[in-house]
């Protein structure tokens, strides 16, 4: 039985920012539009928190049975390193799922958003099958897609909806940053592992696009997110450009990973991906607040 030590760091928390990043910058759009409710943002909060453990539990088992994490240069894995059986590591994956949605039935009720029960089914099942099952996604380079959709598009407008009653164009538009950014968290991660990955046969886009090209793509994603923090800045108030924090936080990374650091180099630049969109969000909220003050 793992310590609660092991279990904390199984549930890995550093990727925990890319979880409360879109419920803070939907709330932010949410309030921009007059539509903050404190209730239901606290609850997509625990909903998100909730799926992100659940799929990083779900990622530890399912790697550490294929035997994936054998060649991992990152972070302890339950499964991977012996810690725990599989099958707790399983059920600790489909307890998150279960917290996620009973608090999402509760929002689900609370908001009347009723379309939002197919979403939450299929936030589960993209959460499970990302590495499990017999055909996971994220083993043929799909994995992208994903986080910029559940992580990006969904839990930002969701956020919003749920509070507002409607998603406008600067939602969206703080969604595809929040998004990329997330994006950014998972490329640095599949850029550090590409050698393991290789020789595993986890066909990740970083190991079927190559190295240079995966790293041209981190830094397109950091400039892809200022992009659209900039236009939605342009259409609510010039003080959402604060949410440029995060992009210039990012920065000296984005130099990094082009000077070709590799490896543990690389852990560095995972962990200041996350924080990155966390403080573009805590930056669109705050310029989003003193906005509607002055």
């Amino acid at each position: 039985m793992p310590t609660p030590a092991q279990w904390v760091a199984g549930a890995r928390p550093r990727t925990l920012p890319i979880s409360i990043a879109p419920v803070i910058a939907g709330s932010a759009t949410a309030h921009a539009a007059g539509g903050f409710m404190i209730i239901p943002a606290v609850l997509a909060l625990l909903v998100s928190i909730s799926l992100q453990i659940g799929v990083n539990f779900a990622n530890d088992y399912s790697d550490g049975i294929r035997g994936t994490d054998e060649q991992r240069v990152g972070p302890m894995r339950l499964v991977g390193s012996g810690v725990a059986r599989p099958v707790l590591v399983k059920r600790a994956a489909f307890g998150c799922f279960g917290l996620a949605a009973l608090l999402g039935l509760v929002l689900m009720i609370l908001s009347a958003q009723w379309w939002l029960l197919p979403v939450g089914v299929a936030c589960i099942l993209a959460a499970w099958y990302y590495t499990g099952g017999k055909h996971p996604y994220g083993y043929i380079g799909l994995g992208e897609i994903f986080v910029f959709v559940f992580f990006g598009l969904v839990a930002v407008a969701g956020t919003t909806l749920v509070q507002l009653g409607r998603i406008d164009l600067p939602t969206i538009l703080v969604a595809i940053g929040i998004g990329l950014l997330a994006d950014a968290v998972l490329v640095s991660n599949n850029l550090r592992d590409i050698g393991g990955d290789t020789l595993s046969g986890k066909r990740t886009l970083a190991t079927r696009i190559g190295d240079k090209a995966t790293r041209r793509l981190f830094a397109g994603l950091a400039l892809g997110a200022a992009v659209a923090f900039v236009i939605a800045a342009a259409l609510t108030s010039w003080w959402a450009l604060l949410a440029l924090i995060g992009i210039g936080y990012l920065a000296p990374q984005v130099v990094t990973v082009l000077r070709g650091a590799v490896g543990p180099g690389l852990i560095p630049t995972l962990k200041a991906a996350g924080l990155a969109d966390l403080f573009s969000a805590i930056g669109l909220a705050a310029g989003l607040v003193i906005a509607g003050l002055i």
